[in-house]
Order: C-alpha cells, then sequence, then structure tokens
C-alpha cells in the first residue's frame, strides 16, 4: 500500500516541530539519508512509496527547519535588548517578562539569570503591605532572585555578579548571612579586594557571631581603601566589633 504524499509531508511536519533542534542534530549524525527515511517510515501506518521520495521531502523541509533554529536564535537576543532596555528605565516588572521570553529561546545565558535576579529582587523591595496585596507575592520575587543568581553560577562557577547579588540577597532582606558566605569568599578569591564585597562580608560575620573575623575584614578595608568615606565606616564598624568582643 502506498502512503499519499499529503501523509509523507505530514510526518516531517511532525518530526521537526516534536524533536526541534534535536532532531536536526540526530538527523545530521545519520549516516545516510535512508536511514532517516526507514525510521520516519516506521512510524506512518505503511512504508513509502519510494525512499528517494522521502529523501526529496527532507532536503526541502531541512532549509526550512534552519531558517526557523535562526530565527528563533535572534527572537530571544531582541528579547535580551528589551529586557536590558527595560531594567536601564527602571521597569522591572515589564523586564522580568521580556527575560522570560529570552531565557525560553537562550536558556544557558547565564546574563539573562542574573538580570532575573536582579529584577526580580527590586520588584520584590517594592512591594509594600497595602491593604489587599497578598503579603506571600514578596516572598515569591525574593525566590525568584535567589533562583535566577544560583542559576547564573550554576552555568558559570567564576560569573561574579550574581554571587555579589545572591551574597546580598542573603545578608539584607532574607536574613540568611550564612549563606552568603561561601559566595563572599569566592567571589573575593576571584576578585581580590572588592571594598564593597568586603563590607558585605563584614555585616556577614559579625551578624552569624564571627567576631574575629569581622574585625579581620574591617582591619583589611581600612589598609587597602583610599576612599575617606569607606574607610571612616569601616573605622565605625571596626569599633562596634570591639565593643561586642570586649565590651
Amino acid at each position: 500500500m502506498k502512503i499519499k504524499k499529503e501523509v509523507v509531508i505530514g510526518i516531517i511536519i511532525v518530526l521537526a516541530v516534536f524533536t526541534g533542534i534535536a532532531g536536526i542534530t540526530i538527523y545530521r549524525k545519520s549516516r545516510n539519508r535512508e536511514d532517516l527515511a526507514v525510521r520516519i517510515a516506521a512510524l506512518s501506518d505503511g512504508p513509502p512509496s519510494t525512499i528517494e521520495g522521502l529523501r526529496n521531502a527532507i532536503a526541502a523541509y531541512e532549509k526550512q527547519i534552519e531558517q526557523h533554529v535562526k530565527d528563533a536564535a535572534q527572537l530571544g537576543v531582541y528579547w535580551k535588548i528589551l529586557a536590558v532596555r527595560l531594567q536601564d528605565r527602571g521597569l522591572h516588572n515589564e523586564a522580568l517578562d521580556a527575560l522570560e521570553r529570552a531565557i525560553y529561546f537562550t536558556p544557558e545565558d547565564r546574563a539573562l539569570h542574573y538580570m532575573t535576579g536582579v529584577s526580580a529582587g527590586y520588584v520584590a523591595k517594592n512591594i509594600h503591605s497595602f491593604p489587599g496585596v497578598d503579603s506571600s507575592e514578596r516572598d515569591r520575587y525574593f525566590a525568584l532572585a535567589e533562583e535566577g543568581y544560583l542559576r547564573a553560577i550554576e552555568i558559570d562557577d567564576r560569573y561574579l555578579r550574581p554571587r555579589y547579588g545572591v551574597a546580598v540577597l542573603y545578608v539584607f532582606e532574607l536574613d540568611r548571612p550564612a549563606e552568603a558566605l561561601p559566595h563572599l569568599l569566592k567571589y573575593l578569591e576571584i576578585s581580590g579586594n572588592d571594598t564593597d564585597a568586603l563590607f558585605v562580608l563584614g555585616r556577614a560575620y559579625y551578624v552569624t557571631g564571627a567576631l574575629k573575623e569581622a574585625l579581620e575584614v574591617y582591619d583589611r578595608i581600612i589598609s587597602i581603601t583610599k576612599d575617606a568615606q569607606k574607610r571612616t565606616e569601616a573605622q565605625n564598624n571596626r569599633q562596634l566589633v570591639m565593643g561586642r568582643l570586649y565590651g
């Protein structure tokens, strides 16, 4: 029994939709077009009219599939650009919508996940307990911020921005300073003497009761900074630590 031309084309379309990029990879790695044609035929109710016919159909759709992949990649770039522009204008709710679309197209882009952490954190901090507002909404956005930062770090362990971002989140927003410590230590291991990160580290040590470590951090800031305001702040913090250590 012969399969109609429409059935053959339908098989190809279904295969392209459901296998996507992975299907293209398998196709390119196939030993020859006949092998792929035989697998497609196995999905149908009967054998194709000819192997050559299926091979020609595959060739016709290959260019369309490749163009679709290129278009999808370009769409991801456009959504990312839009998200950056929205963040620059402080429109973080809208930026999150754009970032969701950008991640759909390019899920392994570390910057998109970091940007999600930034925008979600801003949104969370600006949700107030107005009448009728769901109090759990703020927590959901903070959870989204944490998730975004951690995913960015998972993609690139040496990506510093999300390490700093999640550390600030843990110390100043989520009251989980102990969880900030490994991120800050890794950050400083890579970046060196970043005084902003050192201040966050000093705070994390202080609130977790690691007072001697906090004292060392503030001494380090005092010794390296050329910013008079930061030196004064570090000296004041050092006095607070000394007060707790020695009464």
